[in-house]
């Protein structure tokens, strides 16, 4: 082979010899391998597809799960906030009972009540104690209260220990202690038992301390959530007043009443002069924001607080104001009830019919009820609730 010489020709049918060789034996091991591919994916195909359901229905498990731990969630949220709402009351509630017993026990003069009045164990229970502000002139007035929106005799006392409503007129003594008026609430007294006196000389420019008296001595003998204030001549829906104030019964220190800011009346002579008007910048000024005078309800921490703090709570010429600025500069809650303070009919009684029951009513221009010993009787018959409404509260 040495010797001779290769031809072109043959390095090409040698060449093409081997291309076509190699090409045969390529397809023949492309299609086994692809053969084998298909028979080999196949069977693995059932595989992917119950591997996809499973995987599905495990989504679907989880995801229940999930739904059902942020219902459970949302739940035991609501729980933890009511029960962090208990128990800022109950500490609230400790807090002014250990400051009551303290002042009790040091002797001080800051509040005159014996130890064991300080103990809730030995107070009456209630939900509400509303005591009726009135006169000795205002027999008449009383008269028309009990004939209308008022309990009385056996009812009285079944709402009180049925319902924890306990409702009384409010007045203190004469400034001779003993003498004709005194006897005459003292024979009032005998007739109903619905009074409750307090330690106090009556006068119009003393309602600011008959307040502060009021409230000191209600804590004295109850132990309720709410302590109100009424005058005589307005109407008062007894079943609207406590539903209104159980909505805010877990709360700790709760001023409620139709919220008001009124001139400061700087010019003597007139019926609501404020001696004091300069205290409250510039003439012309209003006062801070504070509940009308005709109504209104406090928790029974606040009670407690001006019945702690009773000799040096400031009083201004205006017992609304007063109360007001007991609590001005407190962590106190004011809820502006505008149903507190509807005005007679037709306002009231439109209100009725349209399905928003009044709470109070009374006239602006007497600051309460016009000739309220005449008209309480209309008035009950156009805007009040029903005999049975207060009864089928529940508290």
């Amino acid at each position: 082979m040495r010797g001779k010489q290769v031809s072109g020709k043959t390095i090409f049918v040698l060449c093409l010899a081997s291309f076509l060789a190699g090409s045969l034996f390529t397809s023949q091991i492309w299609t086994t391998q692809q053969s084998q591919s298909k028979e080999a994916q196949i069977p693995n195909m059932p595989n992917h597809i119950n591997r996809l359901e499973a995987m599905t229905q495990d989504c679907d498990h989880k995801r229940k799960l999930v739904e059902g731990k942020s219902v459970d969630i949302i739940g035991e949220v609501t729980k933890t906030h009511q029960a962090i709402q208990s128990l800022d009351k109950t500490i609230s509630t400790l807090e002014m009972e250990l400051a009551v017993a303290r002042t009790s026990q040091s002797g001080t003069a800051l509040l005159q009540l014996p130890l064991e009045k300080a103990s809730n164990h030995s107070l009456q229970k209630a939900f509400v104690v509303i005591g009726i502000n009135t006169a000795f002139s205002s027999r008449k007035r009383r008269e028309s209260v009990r004939e209308t929106w008022m309990p009385t005799g056996a009812k009285l006392k079944k709402l009180e220990k049925e319902k924890g409503i306990v409702i009384r007129f409010v007045i203190g003594h004469s400034s001779t202690p003993g003498g004709v008026l005194d006897k005459a609430i003292d024979a009032e007294e005998e007739e109903h038992k619905d009074f409750l006196r307090l330690n106090h000389v009556e006068g119009y420019h003393e309602l600011s301390t008959k307040t502060r008296m009021y409230f000191s001595t209600a804590v004295s003998i109850w132990d309720a959530d709410f302590y109100v204030k009424v005058d005589d001549d307005i109407h008062v829906n007894l079943g609207m007043l406590v539903s209104r104030l159980a909505r805010h019964r877990h709360k700790p220190r709760v001023y409620v009443g139709c919220m008001k800011s009124g001139p400061v009346l700087s010019q003597k002579g007139l019926k609501y002069h404020e001696p004091e008007y300069w205290k409250f910048g510039e003439e012309g000024n209003k006062y801070f924001r504070h509940a009308t005078g005709q109504i209104y309800a406090i928790s029974k921490d606040l009670a407690a607080y001006i019945s702690i703090n009773l000799p040096i709570l400031h009083r201004y010429a205006n017992e609304d104001v007063s109360l007001g600025a007991w609590f001005i500069g407190l962590e106190v809650e004011h809820v502006d009830d505008r149903s507190l303070c509807c005005g007679t009919p037709p306002d009231c009684e439109w209100k009725a019919r349209a399905g928003n029951l009044c709470t109070a009513s009374f006239d602006w221009s007497c600051s309460g009820i016009c000739k309220s010993v005449e008209r309480m009787k209309d008035v009950h018959s156009s805007c009040g609730e029903g005999v049975g409404a207060v009864w089928n509260v529940d508290l």
